[in-house]
């Protein structure tokens, strides 16, 4: 799989699961009084989320992003949505240009 579709992938996995986090399994939490939710969709979106940041920063170390974009990836992943929106962004530019390494 190459570099860019394994982010792809990666970024797309760790925005669902924290949405899934938000959306579900904090309401289970707190209004149906489920904390299991949040430990096995806290514990999947942790991971996810650390694979991110990995692929992020090798992305950065090998020259494929900027520093600009690898900052702009780490913020996506703070927000909600956020990863569905560089990805789309980031990769519709790459495909442009057919390079990985255009920087937002």
């Amino acid at each position: 799989m190459s570099p860019e579709r394994r982010f792809h992938w990666v970024a797309y996995a760790e925005g669902a699961s924290f949405l899934i986090l938000l959306l579900i399994a904090m309401p289970l939490k707190y209004w149906a009084g489920l904390p299991m939710a949040v430990r096995v969709v806290g514990l999947s979106h942790g991971v996810l989320f650390v694979a991110y940041v990995v692929l992020i920063c090798e992305a950065l170390g090998a020259g494929r992003f900027s520093l600009r974009t690898a900052g702009l990836a780490f913020l996506a992943s703070l927000l909600p949505f956020g990863p569905f929106v560089f990805a789309q962004l980031f990769f519709a530019r790459a495909q442009k240009h057919r390079r990985f390494d255009t920087p937002l």
